[in-house]
Order: structure tokens, then C-alpha cells, then sequence
């Protein structure tokens, strides 16, 4: 509706103008009397030259995508500037340095300098036009008032595990969560897949704990609309997002992880903090496991911790589904979690 309202402005100042040239023109001209049919026909003529003119400027406009407005307005923004600070320079050099009477000379001096320095404004707006970018970004670089902020990821959501430390309130700061995130999150929920579809309503359900947890312990949820479109996968663009706004990225997506640490963004890895509280085993321990299941090698058998630690018996493959002593050997810390591998002592 505004833009109709605009348009319609626009075709109608066309118009004004058209009909102030026709006027404009038939004045100095001797031949035509005001109010006769020629001048009426002229006036008109120009009315609607004038809307034409509006019409093919709107028409043309329609042709301009973002795209292309964002390529060109760099270099039509540094052209304006650059023709205006070539007129001021020699509207001063003619009236306080050279005292320039002669017209022709004047009008030659204003052009050179507005074409001179025009063409530098062409120049720097096509070669320089990429940091423009970096600029604008500077300009609007967001500042969160908690400060601190972290921008959280779709796998740190369902896994649920970030809802229970928002509980405990050792997270502080800001929680950035992009509106493309929950977007994700809701084609998830509307799977056809059962599975995914219990994981993507899961990771809603916990986003709502995580919000009434930050409530309580002054932790500050935001949720953003931007959304880089230079880049299309999720990962990348909770890359963009976390260089532009100086954020950390909070997720135990083991890829992203890695992309961000190549990217120099900082990462806050759930499965880290997992593995850190976790209780240390050492060397000759004895710890007491259920075989669940036969290993990769010869003779091994798997079992697992109560809190997931996955656990390699030698010797224990001939032991599955029941409980046995073993002996710690070796622990084998990732990124992706903890392995404890042991040797068979005895059958309980």
C-alpha cells in the first residue's frame, strides 16, 4: 500500500514537471500565446511526457534486484560524493585562489574538476567496493548487553544437555539462537520420519526449558532475524554469524567444531565439558562392566559406564550380557568422547 502511495507521488511530480518544462519552453518562445490551443496542446504534451517518463523510470526499476542494487550502489554512492567534492573544489579554487572572471574559463574548470574527479569516484567504487562490506558490518556489529555471547546450535538444542547446565547456572552472558536455527528445528518437528520428528519436538520442548532457566539466572535469550545469504548451509552461516557479531559457538557438533576452529571462531563443545566432569580413571584400576556386546578385534567385548563412557574389555567377548572385573589399561580421550580400554581379570 505505501509503495502504491509512493509510486503514484512519483508519476504525479513527473507530471508537475513535465507540464513546468512545457511552460518553461513556451514562454521564451514568442510564436505560442498563452491560453491559445497550441499552448494547451503543448502543455499537455508535456503533462504526460512527464508520466511517461515516470512510468519507464518505475518499469526499469523492476529490473533491479538486490543483487545488482548491492553491486552498484558502492560505486553510485562514491560517484555522487566524488562530483560534489569536485564542484565544491572548484567553486573555491575560482572564487578565493584563481579570482576567475571570464565565464568560459569558469565553466571549463568546474568540468574538468567534476569529471576528474568523478572518474576517481567510478574507480574506487569498482575496486574497492568489497570492503564495503566489512564496513557496513562494523557500523552495525550488534553489542548484547550481557555480553558474553554465544550462538547456539540445532545438535546442542535436542541433545538437551544445555537445558541442565542453564539449570545449574553456570552458563552466563547472552544466547544467541538465529531464527534459521528454529526454522531448522521446525522442519525436524514436521518430519515424516518418526524418529526425527520426536527429535525436532524434543529440541522445541528443551528450548522453552532453556528459556525459563535464563529467566531465573539472568541469562539473556535472544533471538535474531539476520540471516547470511552469501552462504547457504546452517554451519557456515553460524560461522558468518559468529565472526560478525564476536561470539562464541556453542554446540558438540564435531564438524562444526572443527570448521569453526579453522575459521577462528571459538567453540564452547558440550561433549568437552561432558568429558571434563566426568570421574578420572587411571592406569590398574579395577572397575566392575557389563558386556553388552562384541568388540571390532578378536576377543573384545563392549560394555558402557552410566554416563555413556564406552568401555573395551580384552577377553571379553566370550562374556556378553554378563557382568565382569577388569583392569584399566589405557583411556583414549576425543573430541567425541571418552574410551576406557581394559583387560579381563575375572567373571563375577
Amino acid at each position: 500500500m505505501v509503495n502504491n502511495v509512493i509510486r503514484l507521488l512519483f508519476i504525479l511530480a513527473c507530471a508537475i514537471m513535465g507540464y513546468a518544462w512545457a511552460h518553461y519552453v513556451l514562454a521564451t518562445h514568442e510564436g505560442t500565446t498563452e491560453g491559445s490551443a497550441a499552448y494547451w496542446a503543448w502543455v499537455v504534451a508535456g503533462t504526460v511526457s512527464g508520466m511517461v517518463v515516470g512510468g519507464l523510470v518505475l518499469y526499469a526499476l523492476r529490473f533491479v534486484t538486490q543483487d545488482i542494487f548491492e553491486r552498484i550502489m558502492p560505486v553510485l554512492v562514491s560517484v555522487v560524493i566524488a562530483m560534489v567534492l569536485g564542484y565544491v573544489a572548484s567553486q573555491y579554487l575560482i572564487a578565493f585562489v584563481l579570482n576567475i572572471r571570464d565565464t568560459a574559463i569558469h565553466n571549463l574548470l568546474v568540468a574538468t574538476l567534476v569529471l576528474v574527479f568523478g572518474y576517481i569516484g567510478i574507480t574506487l567504487g569498482l575496486t574497492r567496493a568489497s570492503n564495503w562490506d566489512s564496513l557496513i558490518r562494523a557500523v552495525k556489529k550488534r553489542h548484547f548487553e550481557n555480553g558474553n555471547p554465544k550462538i547456539v546450535d540445532t545438535s546442542v538444542i535436542i541433545d538437551g544437555r544445555l537445558a541442565d547446565i542453564c539449570e545449574t547456572g553456570f552458563i552466563e552472558g547472552t544466547l544467541i539462537i538465529p531464527r534459521f536455527i528454529l526454522h531448522e528445528l521446525q522442519n525436524i518437528a514436521d518430519s515424516a520420519d518418526e524418529l526425527r520428528r520426536a527429535r525436532g519436538r524434543r529440541g522445541l520442548d528443551l528450548l522453552k526449558n532453556i528459556q525459563e532457566s535464563a529467566e531465573k539466572h539472568n541469562i539473556d535469550v535472544q533471538v535474531v532475524e539476520d540471516d547470511p545469504q552469501e552462504v547457504s548451509e546452517v554451519d557456515s552461516k553460524l560461522v558468518h554469524l559468529a565472526r560478525e557479531y564476536g561470539a562464541k559457538i556453542l554446540t558438540n557438533d564435531l564438524n562444526l567444531n572443527k570448521v569453526a576452529r579453522i575459521e577462528g571462531v571459538s567453540v564452547l563443545n558440550i561433549n568437552d565439558l561432558s568429558n571434563a566432569v566426568k570421574p578420572a580413571v587411571l592406569p590398574d584400576e579395577e572397575m566392575h562392566i557389563k558386556i553388552v556386546k562384541v568388540g571390532k578385534e578378536a576377543s573384545q567385548g563392549v560394555g558402557y559406564l552410566d554416563d555413556g563412557t564406552m568401555v573395551v574389555v580384552d577377553g571379553g567377548k566370550d562374556h556378553v550380557g554378563r557382568a565382569v572385573s577388569a583392569v584399566v589399561t589405557s583411556v583414549l580421550q576425543t573430541t567425541a568422547g571418552r574410551i576406557i580400554f581394559t583387560r579381563l581379570r575375572s567373571a563375577l
